[in-house]
Formats: structure tokens, sequence, C-alpha cells
């Protein structure tokens, strides 16, 4: 089963693309990215951007599932309803090309990956290095979030 995982956002989206097969113990990561929109460009434009990078990837590497975190609200409501229009045009391109389409709270995605649901950042980076094989260059935390939500999928679909 391939998984894309989605950490949400209209400036930084991260993008991990997993994939475990029958008999196989860890999930393996085939791709994971932070994509970024240009912050000069227009709301519509980066949401453009977001959608059109997500279905490129869909196209190209097949995943059956998205894995996506639900909405975290804090007390920026603008900038929560811009991540909220993003998260929106990912579900949408997913929905779109027929993927199930699987959510995860940050509590939920903080017990899968280390156990505990009060895990900090730094703990979760930490177990999904420790969880799958992955360059050891990979470090913008967008891109290793997509990864911990898609591993979240896998322990939640088996």
């Amino acid at each position: 089963m391939k998984i894309l995982g989605i950490d949400p956002g209209f400036e930084r989206l991260g993008v991990a693309i997993l994939e475990k097969s029958k008999g196989e113990k860890k999930e393996r990561v085939l791709f994971s990215e932070c994509f970024r929109t240009p912050v000069k460009s227009d709301f519509s434009e980066r949401l453009r951007l977001l959608g059109a990078e997500v279905k490129k990837i869909i196209k190209e590497y097949k995943p059956e599932v998205l894995a996506i975190e639900t909405l975290f609200l804090n007390t920026n409501h603008k900038t929560a309803m811009r991540v909220a229009e993003a998260r929106g045009v990912v579900v949408y391109e997913a929905a779109h090309a027929g993927l199930r389409i699987f959510e995860a709270s940050p509590p939920q995605i903080k017990v899968a990956t280390t156990g505990h649901g009060a895990s900090d950042k730094a703990q979760i980076i930490k177990m999904v290095k420790m969880l799958v094989e992955i360059d050891k260059s990979k470090k913008s935390d967008d891109e290793l979030d997509a990864i911990a939500i898609a591993l979240t999928a896998f322990a939640h679909l088996k």
C-alpha cells in the first residue's frame, strides 16, 4: 500500500509518499519534500500551485490513501482559515483522484509515532527517523510531519 502524507499549509506543504508491501516490517519513504509557495504570490495563486503539486505527485506515485492532519486551531484565525483552504485543495485533489481519505489529529499522530499523546516536536522527529529509513539531510519539520502522518495512517489502517 502507498500512502500520501500531507502536513497542510499554504506557505509550506509537507509531503511524503510511504509504501509498505505485505511481509515487510518497515514502511519505506519513496519521496518527501517541503513544497513552498512564493510569498509574494496572491493567495489564490498559492492554492493553485499547491493543487497542481499534489495532483502531480498523485499521478506520479499513485497512492491509494491520503493521510492528512486535521486542522489545529490556534489564536491566529486568519492563518487557520488559510490553512483550512489549503487543506481543502489537497483533499479535493485526492478525492478527485479516487484516494481514500484518512484524517488524524495531532494527538493521534503523537500516539502513533511516540506512544504518548503529549509528545513534543523533537520526540516525534526522533521517532520518525527511527521508524523509517530516511536521508539524514531531511530536516524540514513539515516534511518529517508528513512522514509521521503517513505512519499514523499505516498504524490505523492495518
